[in-house]
């Protein structure tokens, strides 16, 4: 599938493994946050001015916050943290709780005493789902080649963690379709 990819997508999963070498996004595997991440990095790509024209280029750090955040909470938005706050659970005081017990990141693995891992990180099941989507958005959109503008398209229109982080900054699938096709371009490739 990755002979597809233009020379964007290439750079964006390449820069998402260097999210989890480093010390960007921790784990052992390259999950669909980490591909986010390396969207936010890009500029002058189709899916970099996608994200300007709907106003996420000078927003970017508080994007990269809020996925340090649902992060920290084991990878629960912020919409699930306020249903669970409906409850009574406070999930602010079991993260704190947890973090006293076991050390700050212990919810979303980043613990740095991982000795048993030593290899190279592969994709998540959550980041191959999205790289499949991509392509299904492309094929969708009758794009010969995947960009890093159907990744985004993918990330927006699958259920998780950065869909709700992008759609939080008003950012969406149907307002990605409107940007890169026009009014043309509605139907999703879920």
């Amino acid at each position: 599938m990755f002979e597809r990819f233009t020379k964007d997508a290439r750079d964006v999963v390449k820069s998402a493994f260097e999210y989890v070498e480093g010390d960007g996004g921790g784990g052992q595997c390259v999950e669909p946050e980490h591909l986010l991440l390396a969207l936010l990095d890009r500029e002058g790509s189709r899916g970099s001015l996608a994200l300007s024209a709907l106003g996420l280029g000078e927003r970017r750090e508080s994007v990269r916050q809020a996925l340090r955040e649902a992060r920290r909470r084991a990878g629960l938005s912020q919409a699930d943290t306020d249903a669970l706050a409906g409850l009574g659970i406070d999930v602010a005081e079991i993260v704190a709780r947890v973090e006293q017990v076991h050390g700050v990141g212990a919810m979303a693995g980043d613990r740095q005493d991982k000795r048993w891992w030593s290899g190279r990180p592969s994709f998540g099941r959550g980041a191959k789902d999205v790289l499949e989507r991509s392509l299904r958005v492309a094929l969708a959109q009758r794009d010969r080649h995947i960009g890093d503008e159907h990744i985004l398209l993918a990330l927006a229109v699958r259920p998780g963690v950065p869909a709700d982080v992008l759609a939080d900054h008003g950012v969406t699938y149907g307002s990605l379709m409107g940007v890169l096709y026009g009014s043309g371009g509605e139907a999703e490739a879920g």
